[in-house]
């Protein structure tokens, strides 16, 4: 057991449904609750058929060695929380066993291993008893926590006056810094801002090089590729593939496109971020479209991209800068185009808008990239949000895009760019190039494929 982290075997859950689908038969709630316990306790008694049994997990084996971070990842319903939910000893499996060498840090929804009455600090001490920790390892880390979840004036209130968000950045930060052997961590960073998801990000990889061991349920693609050694995907409760990080993403995303008899299906997420903001603006939609006016989030390399943003103000906005940027997955950000940049001057906002925008051929390396809008007020010449230190009007994740074909690699950076003109000198000669076409690596590229 010594030479692995987690050793999963041949595990399944299994879950009975329907034994409480009936609950409008006209009884009175008094009589149903009378009546509920001794109805469950028969059906106990009784061989449940097919259609009242859901595998949630089926015959799932794997091994994770110490030091790893492995990403899981999977439709809604796949078993992935599951999983983590068996590995954390919250639930008990049906057949198979999870082996866990070592104390379990777990981050698997808002407010899991939190007591609403008890204070932010009490918590932090809480959570460092479960996990074994002495008070003074608690005390040496108090100050580091508070700091990173970012609520010091905070932090004698009970959580459950928390927001979802505060509630969430204290989880992740007592999880994170409490120096469990493993952490598992569900996709509940989605709740935080863009800062935030970033500083979660830049702390797992801190995790990452001092040896804790981390699985990673996210359905943010970018942010698996850039963090996790390997990748294992779960398909209606079994292991679908697992192994090399960007092999099983491109299996995954293969499958999504296969479903729904043959139709392709792009991932396209909620939207994260402010969708009824203080400011009145609302983002409420976003699309991406190739060269053939599909919607989708697959594009080949030097592909040109028109995107459409779609807003919502209840309140007249003078002059907005309406930016979209696009992140890769260790949260570097790669370009932002917007109106302003372009002196395309919008006057005002108000009631249902959309904007267009036509951009370059993107000759952005094969990946997985991240996408957000941001909504600012522009004002005597600078973004007043920049110089207030406020937060912009409005902003919004919206998942990952893909970049895909023969293109430029790692080597090349992140992105390139056309030069506006070249000249070459010899002892016999010069000659000058303008206006380079900024399709002809693209067309190179094409012709080799």
């Amino acid at each position: 057991m010594s030479d692995v982290a987690i050793r999963v075997d041949k595990l399944s859950k299994r879950y009975r449904i329907g034994a409480y689908a009936n609950r409008s038969d006209g009884r009175s709630p008094f009589l149903r609750a009378m009546v509920t316990p001794f109805k469950y306790l028969l059906s106990t008694l009784n061989e449940p058929s097919p259609n009242e049994i859901i595998w949630a997990l089926k015959d799932v084996s794997f091994e994770v060695q110490p030091g790893e971070v492995v990403g899981i990842i999977g439709r809604n319903g796949a078993g992935k929380s599951t999983l983590l939910k068996i590995l954390s000893r919250i639930t008990e499996p049906t057949d198979g066993r999870a082996l866990v060498n070592g104390r379990v840090g777990s981050l698997l929804e808002v407010g899991t291993g939190f007591h609403p009455e008890l204070t932010g600090r009490e918590n932090i001490y809480l959570n460092g008893a479960i996990l074994g920790m002495r008070k003074t390892e608690i005390d040496r880390k108090f100050d580091e926590i508070v700091a990173f979840a970012e609520v010091g004036a905070f932090i004698d209130m009970p959580v459950k006056r928390y927001s979802s968000g505060m509630y969430v950045r204290l989880a992740f930060a007592v999880a994170a810094h409490l120096e469990p052997d493993m952490l598992l961590v569900d996709e509940v960073l989605a709740v935080g801002d863009l800062s935030f998801q970033q500083k979660c990000l830049n702390r797992i990889k801190g995790l990452t090089s001092s040896g804790m061991t981390i699985l990673l349920v996210s359905h943010n693609m970018a942010a698996i590729q850039s963090s996790c050694n390997r990748v294992i995907f779960l398909d209606q409760g079994r292991i679908a593939a697992q192994g090399e990080t960007l092999q099983v993403i491109q299996t995954y995303q293969s499958t999504l496109q296969q479903s729904r008899n043959g139709q392709r299906v792009d991932m396209l997420p909620e939207i994260k971020g402010s969708p009824s903001s203080e400011s009145g603006i609302s983002i409420t939609g976003f699309e991406m479209m190739g060269e053939d006016g599909i919607s989708r989030r697959e594009f080949r390399f030097g592909e040109s991209i028109r995107i459409r943003i779609d807003l919502y103000a209840d309140q007249r906005i003078e002059h907005p800068m309406i930016n979209f940027g696009i992140r890769r997955g260790d949260g570097v950000v790669i370009t932002n185009f917007n109106n302003w940049y372009d002196n395309f001057k919008i006057d005002y906002i108000e009631g249902e808008c959309s904007l267009e925008g036509w951009l370059p051929p993107l000759r952005l390396v094969p990946d997985f990239y991240e996408v957000h809008v941001l909504v600012w007020r522009w004002g005597g010449g600078h973004l007043v949000g920049e110089v207030t230190g406020s937060q912009p009007l409005a902003w919004a994740t919206f998942g990952e895009f893909r970049i895909t074909g023969l293109g430029l690699n790692s080597h090349d950076g992140v992105f390139q760019m056309p030069a506006q003109k070249w000249r070459f000198l010899r002892h016999d000669c010069i000659v000058e190039h303008n206006n380079i076409d900024s399709d002809s690596i693209y067309k190179a590229f094409d012709r080799a494929e």
